[in-house]
């Protein structure tokens, strides 16, 4: 007989320009609740989806931690355990790259981790959380989204969390994953999944200690002086070189002291396209920063790279572990 029960989704809302309110002051603030968001969706109750709502949290993106994607992490593992078809987040999309990567390195079970928000606040004409909620919501319920990990459902676009970047600051297209494109599209309300990613690196386990890594761009005629300024307060790092992965000659000394005291991952300031290994061969170059210890990011940009090089960290893996998982995984 055919599955006639209703597809179960947990909606977290942790706030965001999706959840905002006018203030008294002026401006908006994160005040909805992730009831009032699902309330507020247009069509909902025809799609025959059983919606549970946790109010999680309240904040901007940007004021979000790795303790909160902590608890969320271990909270959205309760809700799939106990049976729960798919989950989506709802949040600030100045960090849904990041967040999305994080869920979704820890995510080893089928159902989908669904990941939205809004570019235009709730008072605007034209918001757009309800359409992007509603299309979370059809894709994490759906059994084509199992085994793809952590998503971000946008504008009616699938992207895998592992290349999904926000590329505009206002633009209600913001998110592009430019290895490779969206995965698929929402087509009358149904996900068409179009293409899948080849390796999908997960990182289970919660986190057992604090960790501070840094994030370091390179710049034209950079001396090494925030390198030097800041070494000494992280215990791993992440270069954003030039092109496929270089450096000014006048900083390799300070990054091979560096990569020999931690992990120094090395990724690309370009935001698409991989690090290469070996085909430079110059001081600063991508092949001399790598035998000089430095880790190659692959396709992983340096804000993903970062996420990666946190969560192995924090789990409790070793050096050689970290270059293993990096150089090992293909990042596609």
């Amino acid at each position: 007989m055919p599955d006639t029960r209703m597809p179960h989704v947990v909606v977290f809302g942790l706030g965001g320009t999706i959840a905002m309110t006018s203030t008294a002051n002026g401006g908006v603030a994160p005040a909805l609740s992730a009831e009032q968001l699902v309330a507020a969706v247009p069509g909902l109750a025809e799609t025959r989806i059983d919606v549970e709502v946790v109010d999680f949290r309240r904040v901007p993106g940007a004021s979000l931690s790795f303790d909160d994607l902590d608890e969320l992490a271990a909270a959205i593992e309760g809700h799939l355990a106990a049976g729960a078809d798919g989950v989506v987040v709802t949040k600030g999309t100045d960090t849904i790259e990041e967040t999305a990567f994080f869920l979704d390195l820890g995510q080893t079970r089928p159902e989908p981790v669904v990941v939205t928000g809004a570019m235009r606040n709730p008072t605007m004409a034209g918001a757009d959380g309800p359409a992007n909620l509603l299309a979370a919501i059809q894709t994490a319920a759906h059994p084509t989204a199992r085994d793809l990990g952590g998503l971000v459902v946008f504008a009616d676009e699938i992207h895998a969390a592992s290349r999904v970047r926000k590329t505009h600051s206002t633009s209600g297209h913001t998110f592009v994953s430019a290895n490779g494109g969206p995965l698929g599209y929402l087509v009358e309300g149904r996900p068409q999944v179009l293409n899948k990613p080849t390796t999908r690196v997960t990182v289970p386990g919660a986190s057992t200690r604090q960790v501070e890594v840094g994030l370091v761009t390179m710049v034209l005629g950079d001396t090494g002086t925030l390198l030097r300024a800041t070494a000494d307060q992280f215990d791993a790092l992440v270069v954003a070189g030039f092109g496929v992965g270089h450096v000014p000659a006048n900083v390799v000394g300070i990054l091979t002291e560096l990569a020999a005291a931690k992990p120094v991952v090395l990724a690309s300031r370009t935001g698409a396209g991989s690090v290469l290994t070996r085909t430079y061969a110059f001081p600063g170059s991508e092949s001399d920063l790598i035998a000089r210890g430095l880790i190659p990011a692959g396709f992983l940009d340096p804000l993903k790279a970062r996420i990666l090089l946190h969560r192995l960290l924090a789990t409790g893996h070793d050096h050689n572990t970290i270059r293993a998982v990096f150089t090992g995984s293909g990042n596609a």
